[in-house]
């Protein structure tokens, strides 16, 4: 049986979709070792996986809340980031790996540590990619303007600096791209499939389009009326208490049945009485949620379209981030959904009765769920990896 080593950033979406895979190799009797953070200890070693913190080597999380939002947008700042985050966790990981001696390290397209050290130690590496593949033909989705490119080439010099760091530590990277960017030499595993994959075909065979990865809803949810509409904000950067009060306000005394999930940095009690229609939660099991929803209303993490459009459920997209505004403007090519004009609560009432006065949107949705449901989800992708093992005995 093979040994294989995980690594993984916190971020729910990131790892979700991983976590079906981890079962899968563990019931086959393989060694799976999960490098991850606290917040998702639980749900790692829930899958039979053991799990390694790297809480105290992060640098990501020390960061000011100011500090934060610059990531992403921040090609210089993001890499000294990963780099230092990378260099935190050098000694420990590489003298680890010695001892574990994995025949394969498996780490998400974001945790670029996981891709160093495999390349500093000889290791078999796989990309896991829960978002969009990006070669130089599928990231024109992105619409990158003007302004971001200048910031980037403004960035190189700073970016170099930092290559210069994991140089002096004994990585062999001669640039930035050598870490954070796709090539076709690179095995790696993209969790949707050929059709929703921009550009699908212009990837070499080492790309595995394996479908979304859906684990089993463990709740019910009744529907109490004809229509549903769900909204949610993701995990992350739900701190929207207006947004969702102007929901509220909008949805108050229409014919749909609404549950909302805000996240635990806004309060239920801020909301007051709420209509007899509508439902607020902090939390909820949103794979029983969409089982049952006829819109969802999204920031367009590709984590929940993947489940949405799993479920044939169309949408409703307010993107926060580059990467969220190119997963939305795939769903738009393919007449999924829509994007409101504006991020308030009338605007998103107006979309959802476009949404659902017009069967093509769900039609469409029920197309991508077709390709997504004949991907070999799962199973696949820890085919890929033990391929991956093999191929070096």
């Amino acid at each position: 049986m093979s040994s294989i080593v995980f690594f993984g950033i916190p971020a729910h979406g990131h790892t979700n979709p991983t976590l079906e895979v981890v079962k899968e190799l563990v019931s086959r009797g393989h060694q799976v070792w999960y490098y991850s953070y606290d917040m998702l200890r639980e749900k790692i070693e829930s899958t039979g996986a053991t799990f390694v913190s790297c809480d105290d080597y992060d640098t990501e999380q020390k960061l000011s809340a100011k500090d934060a939002t610059r990531l992403g947008k921040d090609l210089a700042f993001s890499t000294k980031i990963l780099v230092d985050t990378t260099l935190a966790l050098d000694e420990k990981v590489c003298r680890e790996m010695e001892e574990l001696k994995p025949d394969c390290i498996v780490a998400d397209s974001m945790a670029l540590w996981g891709k160093a050290v495999a390349m500093k130690l000889a290791i078999p590496f796989v990309s896991s990619t829960t978002t969009f593949a990006f070669n130089q033909h599928s990231a024109k989705i992105m619409k990158q303007g003007i302004g971001d490119l200048v910031k980037m080439i403004l960035g190189m010099p700073k970016t170099t600096k930092q290559v210069n760091r994991l140089r002096d530590h004994g990585y062999p990277v001669k640039s930035i791209l050598d870490i954070i960017g796709s090539d076709e030499n690179t095995h790696t595993i993209v969790y949707t499939s050929p059709e929703f994959q921009p550009c699908s075909e212009t990837f070499s065979e080492k790309y595995a389009f394996v479908g979304p990865s859906i684990r089993k809803s463990c709740e019910s949810v009744e529907k109490q009326r004809e229509k549903l509409l769900y909204i949610s904000m993701g995990t992350v950067n739900n701190d929207m208490l207006p947004f969702y009060k102007s929901c509220i306000a909008a949805f108050a005394n229409t014919e749909y049945q609404v549950i909302m999930s805000v996240g635990k940095l806004v309060s239920i009690k801020d909301f007051g009485e709420l209509p007899e229609n509508i439902s607020v939660f902090s939390h909820v099991d949103q794979i029983a949620v969409l089982k049952q929803a006829d819109v969802f209303v999204s920031h367009c993490g590709m984590n929940s379209v993947s489940e949405s459009l799993y479920f044939s459920v169309p949408l409703a997209m307010l993107p926060q981030t580059s990467e969220q505004k190119g997963v939305a403007e795939r769903v738009l090519e393919l007449g999924a959904g829509i994007r409101p004009d504006k991020a308030d609560g009338t605007a998103v009432l107006s979309a959802v009765n476009e949404v659902l006065g017009d069967d093509s949107y769900q039609q469409n949705a029920a197309k991508i769920a077709k390709g997504f449901q004949n991907c070999s989800g799962a199973k696949g992708a820890a085919d890929k990896i033990i391929q991956v093992c093999t191929g070096v005995r």
